[in-house]
């Protein structure tokens, strides 16, 4: 039985990715901070559903406590880490940015030391479509250049992305950076737009519209998104033995066992399309706050998901309306509106 050391199992995406390998027979080992950034009991809740199955266990702990996070992998000798636990959110980086540096930065360092001593076959970590910054040609590919970060968010998983390249090349560790394009779903993070927005339409309450609703994003539904991390595990990457082995829609590095990959759902759709598929679902209208864009905000994402295609066979598939139809459900039996 394969072990998978997960960071951020508490948290929407880490919850979601932890309970498919336990279906698909890993053993998975979490590790998670359970920090306050938003409701507590709704990660608490997670932990309580995945420590029903035998083959989970998890750990409380901060990413920055580097002697906890390493007692822990060396205990459980993972064949894989999966570092998803991050300080998240583009607009809280305005109001904090610190947490951003303590989580992201040391936090990250900490993950990388840990899979460099365990020597792990694959290291994979979380980064974000943030990362193309003031990027306008679209669809976001992997081979473009990311130098313009629009956030310290951003410029802190930018960072992730290099301090990972340098693992990999000074010790043969294989890692995979996949950049994330607006995940939402059942069991989603209160502060997303999707979360949000349910909530306002069915309280009959304001949401804000940035940009006065021209804005587009990729949405990728979070099944979509960890059945595309889960087949990523078995696609280490293998450090080329020439340049010109690397076909051109490929990320690998000419230096390293290191990849980018987008998960993506391979389309832009317009926010306020968005929205009135949630009014369709809740069957209420909106009361709309139509305000400017924000600081440090972009106003498209759209990736191109092609290479996840040609390393997995595998491309997200949840439209639009199905995905925000199984949000809505879980949202009104959860909350029991």
């Amino acid at each position: 039985m394969r072990t998978v050391f997960i960071t951020g199992t508490a948290g929407f995406i880490g919850y979601h990715l932890a309970q498919l390998l336990l279906e698909e027979g890993f053993r998975v080992v979490g590790y998670d901070g359970m920090t306050d950034y938003y409701d507590v009991r709704l990660k608490q809740r997670r932990h309580q559903m995945l420590l029903q199955h035998p083959h989970f266990q998890c750990t409380t702990g901060m990413l920055e406590d580097f002697e906890a996070l390493h007692a822990l992998t060396i205990e459980t000798q993972p064949d894989v880490i999966v570092h998803l636990a991050a300080q998240a959110g583009v607009r809280y980086s305005l109001e904090n940015p610190r947490a951003y540096v303590d989580a992201n930065l040391v936090g990250t360092f900490n993950v990388m030391e840990c899979a460099r001593e365990l020597g792990v076959g694959h290291l994979l970590m979380a980064s974000t479509s943030s990362v193309y910054g003031a990027n306008t040609d679209m669809p976001f590919a992997e081979t473009q250049k990311c130098d313009t970060p629009l956030t310290l968010y951003a410029a802190t998983k930018k960072a992730n992305e290099a301090m990972a390249h340098s693992y990999a090349h000074l010790w043969d560790l294989p890692v995979t950076m996949f950049r994330f394009f607006t995940v939402y779903g059942p069991w989603g993070r209160p502060d997303m737009a999707l979360f949000k927005f349910t909530r306002g339409i069915l309280e009959g309450t304001p949401i804000d519209i940035y940009n006065h609703g021209e804005m587009f994003r990729d949405f990728t539904f979070v099944s979509d998104l960890v059945r595309a991390i889960r087949l990523l595990i078995d696609a280490a990457p293998v450090r080329p033995e020439s340049p010109d082995d690397i076909p051109a829609w490929d990320s690998l590095s000419p230096a390293a066992p290191w990849r980018v990959v987008n998960i993506g759902n391979n389309d832009k759709v317009r926010l306020m399309d968005f929205v009135s598929a949630i009014e369709a679902e809740c069957g209420r209208e909106a009361v709309l706050n139509l305000m400017p864009m924000q600081k440090g905000d972009v106003p498209a994402t759209w990736a191109d998901a092609s290479l996840l295609r040609e390393l997995t066979g595998y491309a997200p598939q949840t439209g639009v309306r199905e995905g925000i139809r199984q949000f809505v459900a879980w949202y009104r039996d959860y909350y029991q509106v």
